[in-house]
């Protein structure tokens, strides 16, 4: 099913009202993943508006890299896509049982991968033609190398994450490639939360990692972003696109 931007938003809003109504009829105790991972077809929409989802997933799988409860995939999968997931149990907010639990209700055929990308990780296909990637890559240990890698198998990738104009002691970063270090402690309490880049050194590790940039836009804070203050979020949105998987 390929949807116009303004129609994907609205189906994806309204899936989201539907898959939260199911998580509770299956079990309201369940600790569910807290957050609307569906909310971000409204950010997504500019990027869509000129990149259709049907023209980016042209017929090969599409892939829902950190799935949470695998919201997004389930979607893709009602939308038609050969969708599937990929998260890591340990780190997954309730060990990819949500995700399995849905994908029985749901019966759905999407495979859910365990898979720890801070490790020695093989994905499970050799070609995708669009990855989503929100959320994810201020959580790896090696960012470079996971964008590395992702460069060799899909030609289509969807990034969001943490961005900074600023520096926690006030220095300004906006123009300089950099990613500052996050303490354990110091982003949300999360001792997850590894890097915020610059926009420029965000860029710079894309172009550095095999992508050319489609497009980019951010949102939240984007006067005096800093890399951990809750009320100084900045998110860059963008659309890569592989240098070697478009040529192949």
């Amino acid at each position: 099913m390929s949807l116009h931007a303004d129609d994907l938003e609205a189906a994806a809003l309204l899936f989201m009202r539907e898959i939260e109504a199911l998580k509770q009829a299956i079990d309201p105790t369940f600790p569910w993943y807290p957050y609307g991972i569906l909310n971000n077809f409204i950010h997504l929409k500019p990027i869509f508006h000129g990149f259709p989802l049907g023209t980016l997933i042209s017929g090969r799988a599409v892939l829902d890299i950190g799935a949470a409860d695998g919201d997004l995939a389930f979607f893709l999968e009602k939308l038609g896509y050969a969708a599937e997931i990929i998260d890591h149990a340990p780190t997954n907010f309730n060990g990819l049982r949500g995700a399995r639990l849905l994908s029985r209700h749901l019966a759905s055929s999407i495979p859910i991968n365990d898979i720890d990308l801070d490790s020695y990780f093989l994905l499970p296909d050799t070609r995708y033609d669009l990855v989503f990637f929100l959320g994810i890559l201020y959580h790896l240990k090696n960012p470079f190398l996971v964008m590395e890698s992702l460069s060799k198998v899909t030609r289509h990738l969807l990034v969001s994450t943490r961005v900074a104009r600023f520096a926690p002691q006030g220095q300004p970063i906006h123009e300089i490639p950099v990613a500052y270090l996050l303490h354990p402690t110091e982003s949300n309490n999360d001792s997850t939360n590894y890097w915020t880049f610059s926009e420029a050194g965000l860029l710079r590790l894309f172009e550095r990692t095999g992508w050319d940039v489609l497009t980019c836009r951010t949102i939240g804070d984007t006067i005096r972003s800093d890399p951990a203050s809750l009320d100084h979020d900045e998110r860059a949105f963008t659309l890569l696109r592989s240098r070697s998987v478009s040529a192949a």
